[in-house]
């Protein structure tokens, strides 16, 4: 541990790693709490393969990748919600058919062009540590931007979490709060990616929600203990990746799976 600390002052490329794996982590805990509650959890799955797919073609094309991805994805977003209102294709199976569908166009496209390329693998299994300086202030603006719209509709996003009826009755645009919480969800995915890789980002998503069910019961606590966990799974994730040179990603979800055994057994314990 005193070698990444060392490191961590030496090494650019270390310290905006850190930053990024942060704002990322803490920005999907908080969305992940009302995923996780609407049974949509999997939507982060379904959305990453899109962007996985979505960044292939803009490679082989030589486009920039993140003005590619980001509207598909979006837009992707807005469909899978549609889909789940209006269609008698509902929510997993919808994300099923859409993430298989994008998956297999962007190996498609990837292996006409050349087959695998480092930047292709690394959107599919992450490198945190490749990232650059406008990666962060990507990362950081739309960071900011999911955080603040989160805190500005906190209580709107509540009764749209639990019960949408109540909501509508009670005068809120359901159809609104879903598609802000499905876009925040998708331009947050994007840029998650890279650190995380189309793979394993849901696990940002679901993990800290369900590891902050575990022994909270208001939805308030759900969302603070949530978002601590995330921020402290990653640091976690990050430091053992940098110790036993482990892959980052891989190391954060597996953090993340040693604190929701840890808390499920607390909740046991408290629930005797």
């Amino acid at each position: 541990m005193i070698e990444f600390f060392d490191a961590f002052l030496t090494y650019s490329f270390l310290q905006r790693a850190v930053l990024v794996g942060i704002l990322v982590s803490l920005c999907l805990a908080l969305l992940g709490v009302s995923l996780v509650l609407k049974r949509y959890s999997m939507i982060g799955d379904g959305l990453s393969h899109v962007g996985f797919g979505a960044l292939s073609i803009a490679m082989v094309f030589n486009l920039a990748p993140l003005a590619v991805s980001i509207p598909v994805v979006v837009i992707a977003a807005f469909l899978l919600l549609r889909l789940n209102e209006n269609s008698k294709i509902k929510g997993d199976s919808a994300i099923a058919m859409v993430a298989s569908s994008s998956l297999a166009i962007g190996a498609i496209v990837t292996s006409l062009k050349g087959g695998m390329t480092a930047d292709v693998c690394n959107y599919m299994f992450g490198s945190i540590l490749t990232m650059t300086s406008i990666d962060v202030w990507i990362t950081a603006v739309v960071s900011v931007i999911v955080i603040v719209l989160y805190i500005l509709f906190y209580n709107r996003m509540f009764l749209v979490t639990f019960d949408e009826n109540f909501a509508t009755a009670s005068g809120v645009n359901v159809k609104k709060y879903n598609m802000i919480l499905a876009f925040l969800t998708a331009i947050t995915i994007v840029v998650g990616m890279r650190m995380m890789g189309a793979l394993l980002i849901s696990s940002l998503i679901i993990f800290p929600a369900l590891t902050a069910m575990r022994v909270c019961k208001s939805f308030k606590q759900v969302v603070i203990v949530s978002a601590i966990v995330s921020v402290i799974c990653f640091s976690i994730g990050i430091i053992a990746s940098f110790v036993f040179s482990t892959p980052v990603g891989a190391s954060i979800v597996v953090s993340n799976l040693i604190c929701f055994l840890i808390f499920f057994f607390i909740g046991k314990i408290k629930a005797a």
